[in-house]
């Protein structure tokens, strides 16, 4: 869908902002659930998180009246998506789309994190 335009601009990665009630627990969500570990903590107390595992990215940041949104916040490629599923119901996350094989490609499911945030996660088929 590119018009062919080049600004001699190249983009790089694109890191997904969650908003979260509680950042020490969404850390520990993070971190002890999926495996992610904390590189970057900012304010006392912590108002802003950088967590990376593998090649993903997320940032929390502090909102205590956060609402979710009713929509996919952020999607995530991972390479065993019934892992990760199974770890969602382990957690006793709520599993907003059940996990299928989409005709688009995708073994896919959508759960919500302890925010109430919406994860969209994808595993080519």
């Amino acid at each position: 869908m590119s018009d062919g335009t080049d600004h001699g601009i190249r983009f790089g990665r694109i890191a997904a902002m969650l908003p979260v009630k509680d950042i020490n627990r969404a850390c520990d969500f993070y971190t002890k659930a999926l495996g992610f570990t904390k590189v970057f903590e900012n304010g006392t107390p912590a108002g802003f998180m950088i967590l990376k595992r593998d090649q993903a990215e997320l940032h929390l940041t502090l909102q205590p009246n956060h609402q979710a949104a009713s929509f996919n916040v952020a999607h995530m490629m991972v390479d065993n998506v019934d892992a990760l599923h199974a770890i969602c119901q382990q957690h006793g996350l709520r599993i907003i789309k059940s996990i299928q094989n989409k005709d688009y490609g995708l073994r896919a499911f959508v759960f919500e994190d302890p925010d109430g945030n919406r994860i969209d996660v994808g595993q080519p088929i």
